[in-house]
């Protein structure tokens, strides 16, 4: 099993290397993988002038998996678009076409006084939500700012083939079978006429899977609904543009972002592996960032592109492990609780694999 590393920019090479602790003590125990280190964002734009370098591309290409940090930093914001780290994300999505992005949002028990929300709304919550990720308004074309009667112009095209929509609805129709065979479709059809076909051919697909119930929601009232009565969810599909902001709205009814995983897949499980947060140089270098979100991406790599779930489990369990024993981040700490740092944390994982 080959694992390309890309660290990223901020706090990525800080929580990174503990996913990589983690992944180097279940290889002590018979896992077979090598790990190649690469470059992707900010980094790479400070080492080769691009985001997503030739070397890069080459490396995640041949890679079985890819296990990434987070990218980007204000330093960046004013390069032209092209140089920007979020391009060599957007990059290496469609180079690798990793079409739909799995983001899971449990919550804890421990944890459950750490959501903005009250516990008796967020607690048992474990939702599933899968987004399409190669297409819609971010990849659609033309796009771009031009001049028209004298002032600026901007516009971008939402865009979904039939082809499209069936491939990520299929994927969350089996998601759904796995875990409580509900699945909630999110568009905007009473507008969008893209949406509406999103609508259409989620239905139709849905003919292939009776045993799964299928509901429709606008995405303004689902975004109501997550922070109503998220636990009315169990899987939930949309496109790339609602699902970039339902998943993290979700995200913080856990109690924080720093907590949740996210895999990215390919038609043949080939994925991505990122935590669902950003770079946060406020705290990058300070041992304060949240690993956590990335040890369980490692285990979502495990478990979807390697098929290991025994080594997946153990990760889950060891998470699970050490915050019933009261360690916690500075994003989720509170009185009572052992305040630790990046490292600790990962120390305290490692003693429970």
């Amino acid at each position: 099993m080959k694992i390309a590393i890309l660290a990223g920019d901020g706090i990525g090479p800080e929580i990174v290397a503990q996913a990589v602790r983690v992944l180097e003590a279940l290889r002590s125990d018979g896992l077979k993988f090598e790990l190649e280190p690469g470059l992707l964002g900010g980094c790479a734009v400070d080492a080769t002038g691009e985001p997503f370098p030739e070397a890069t591309r080459r490396l995640v290409s041949d890679a079985d998996a890819v296990m990434l940090g987070a990218v980007g930093g204000p330093q960046y914001d004013t390069l032209p678009r092209e140089q920007r780290p979020e391009q060599g994300l957007l990059s290496i999505r469609k180079t690798l076409n990793l079409f739909a992005n799995l983001r899971p949002a449990v919550l804890y028990p421990e944890l459950a006084n750490a959501s903005t929300l009250k516990p008796e709304v967020v607690m048992g919550l474990d939702i599933l939500i899968v987004r399409e990720l190669t297409g819609d308004i971010y990849f659609g074309e033309p796009r771009g700012i031009e001049q028209r009667r004298g002032q600026r112009v901007g516009y971008n095209t939402m865009i979904y083939s039939e082809a499209e929509i069936r491939r990520i609805a299929k994927v969350a129709f089996q998601a759904a079978r796995k875990r409580n065979r509900r699945l909630c479709s999110v568009d905007k059809m009473n507008v969008l006429e893209c949406t509406q076909l999103w609508r259409d051919v989620v239905t139709e697909t849905a003919q292939d899977y009776p045993d799964v119930e299928l509901s429709h929601m606008l995405v303004d009232n689902a975004a109501m609904q997550l922070v109503r009565n998220p636990r009315q969810f169990d899987v939930v599909v949309t496109g790339n543009m609602f699902g970039d902001i339902l998943s993290d709205e979700a995200s913080m009814l856990t109690g924080s972002i720093g907590m949740l995983p996210s895999a990215s897949l390919d038609d043949r499980n080939k994925g991505l592996y990122e935590p669902i947060h950003g770079s946060a140089p406020d705290i990058a270098g300070k041992d304060a960032a949240n690993p956590l979100a990335t040890i369980l991406s490692a285990a979502m790599m495990l478990r979807y592109t390697f098929d290991e779930e025994a080594g997946a489990s153990r990760i889950e369990s060891a998470v699970k492990k050490v915050l019933a024993s009261g360690y916690r981040t500075q994003d989720i700490y509170e009185p009572g609780t052992k305040k630790v740092g990046t490292a600790a944390m990962g120390d305290a994982i490692l003693a429970n694999i």
